[in-house]
């Protein structure tokens, strides 16, 4: 009995002409061989499984094989062609980057690339995986990429080109392979189905084209593994049975059970996927391709290039487009990507999906924007048309009559006199600058006071020349002077505030004032002009307090 060989392995292109999608870049290099024109080193970068490492190997059978056509396609058959495809050949090595990455290896490299073939046209190394080498070994192989030998040939493999050193990628000829559509491996698959005789429904194969992400060999991968699960023909359910995932019916039941309200689907949804073991990953991105073909749909329905529906998922999709407006999916698809992010530092996986589906099923209960927008618009119409009548402008105030005036009123020339009171007095004579203060005749004067019973006018209080002093007053110090007048002075400013009372308040101040003013005495003495200030300070202050008192008696 013979060893089995997967399906990847076996239905490897073996010629240019088996591979698939990759069409500009083997025509350069069929050309490259036809103008002889081979660079000493290539660079094949691209996602897994799109032909990486193929396209190196037959490129090299190209360059050895001594019987090749026309259309520069490898003849298969020699032994040159034989040994590269068992990779057996002592001029083409591949070397796995990940195990031999270091400087030791690349220096047996470099002692080795000077030895001639032992067969072969070129000696061709092909390095896969080419970014795991270290700095160093990048480093070591630099001079050797650079300038060498002329039957020496470099093929670099890598998924991450952005971790090759720049030096490297600029000594090389790069080639970036693209993914495979999945309309290419359903051609691929369905070939391959033939030769084997097996029974594939369409449906089946495109989940399988949709799940390997454009790459052939993980699709091949997956056509093994349900071949081997399911004997005889394979449908829809034995690939969503094989590979966990949930049937597309699920999706167009919970869009119906939105829009009718009946939000416990969304528990018995995420009930089965977990009773069932279902990848919950791959479901999440079911719903996100699922409602981005609805927008899809929803935004121009004649867009067959880039929709990737089943023919028997049409109608359903029709169906559940009608259901939503532009900005609840939109809306819905805004949630999906957020929800990845909040899903990771959920405490419960399971709630976390549980709230992702009502959420989606609440949209339908959420009003439009458009609708909103309507009713607004209906709303202020209807206020306009309701509303009241602009006012009559105010008449304008009309002028009262004048007054008539009597006979004997003053002219309108004549300005009003304003009324004489004694506050208005007592500030005038307080203006004036005090000379001369007599102490007792002040102290007499104020102690002796008793109400009047009419007021008199006041009169206005001139201040006579100051008298000679005595010889007893001339001979006094300055300093004996100061104390004299300022301990009376005090004496005299509370006195006169406590004698007071508010009746007599009036008629004491002008005798108060007659008496500082009076005719000269014995008792006289002369006040510097610093005393003054001091004694018109106090006495402005004891006319504010009089002030205030004669307001609230009147």
């Amino acid at each position: 009995m013979s060893e089995y060989q997967v399906i990847s392995r076996k239905y490897r292109p073996q010629k240019f002409a088996d591979v698939i999608g990759q069409d500009p870049i083997v025509t350069t290099l069929k050309n490259a061989i036809r103008q002889n024109r081979i660079a000493h080193a290539y660079l094949f970068s691209g996602s897994r499984g799109t032909g990486k490492t193929t396209l190196a190997r037959l490129f090299a059978k190209a360059l050895n094989c001594p019987n090749l056509s026309p259309d520069q396609e490898p003849c298969g058959v020699c032994q040159t062609c034989r040994e590269i495809a068992l990779g057996t050949s002592l001029d083409v090595m591949e070397i796995d980057g990940a195990s031999n990455r270091g400087i030791d290896d690349i220096r047996k490299i470099n002692e080795n690339v000077g030895y001639a073939t032992a067969a072969a046209r070129y000696k061709i190394y092909i390095i896969d995986e080419v970014h795991m080498l270290t700095k160093e070994a990048f480093n070591a192989l630099l001079k050797t990429l650079e300038e060498p030998p002329p039957k020496v040939k470099f093929f670099f493999a890598t998924t991450e080109p952005h971790k090759v050193l720049p030096t490297i990628i600029s000594r090389c000829q790069r080639f970036s392979l693209q993914r495979f559509s999945s309309q290419k491996i359903k051609e691929k698959l369905v070939s391959i189905s033939k030769d084997l005789q097996i029974q594939i429904d369409d449906d089946a194969l495109d989940i399988i084209a949709k799940r390997s992400e454009g790459g052939l060999r993980d699709a091949e991968s997956l056509l093994d593994q349900i071949i081997s699960f399911h004997e005889g023909s394979i449908d829809r359910k034995a690939v969503a049975d094989v590979l966990g995932i949930m049937p597309k019916d699920v999706l167009f039941d919970l869009d119906r059970a939105g829009k009718e309200g009946r939000f416990v689907k969304a528990y018995e949804i995420v009930h089965t996927l977990f009773s069932e073991g279902k990848d919950l990953q791959h479901f999440v991105e079911m719903l996100t391709e699922h409602y981005r073909n609805l927008l899809l749909l929803k935004l121009s329905p004649e867009t067959p290039g880039l929709l990737e529906i089943e023919a028997s998922m049409e109608k359903n999709y029709l169906e559940a487009t009608a259901l939503y407006s532009k900005e609840q999916l939109l809306d819905i698809l805004d949630y999906l990507f957020k929800h990845q992010q909040m899903a990771r530092e959920a405490p419960s996986l399971k709630v976390a999906l549980e709230a992702l589906l009502i959420r989606i099923m609440r949209t339908h209960k959420s009003l439009p924007i458009e609708t909103l927008v309507k009713r607004l618009i209906e709303l202020e119409e209807s206020v306009k048309s309701r509303a009241i009548p602009e006012t009559q402008k105010p008449e304008e105030l009309r002028p009262l009559p004048e007054a008539q005036t009597p006979a004997n009123s003053p002219k309108d020339s004549e300005a009003p006199v304003a009324p004489t009171t004694q506050t208005s007095s007592f500030k005038d004579e307080m203006s004036a600058p005090l000379k001369t203060v007599s102490r007792e005749q002040n102290r007499a004067n104020v102690a002796e006071t008793e109400p009047p019973k009419e007021r008199p006018e006041p009169q206005e209080c001139a201040a006579p020349p100051p008298p000679p002093l005595p010889e007893q007053e001339l001979q006094e110090t300055p300093k004996e002077r100061e104390q004299q007048i300022t301990e009376p002075t005090r004496a005299y400013e509370v006195d006169m505030i406590a004698s007071l009372d508010e009746k007599a308040m009036p008629e004491a101040l002008n005798e108060g004032v007659k008496g500082m003013t009076g005719p000269a005495s014995s008792d006289r003495m002369p006040v510097s002009a610093k005393d003054a200030n001091h004694l018109d300070t106090l006495l402005q202050f004891a006319s504010v307090e009089l002030e205030g008192r004669l307001k609230r008696t009147h």
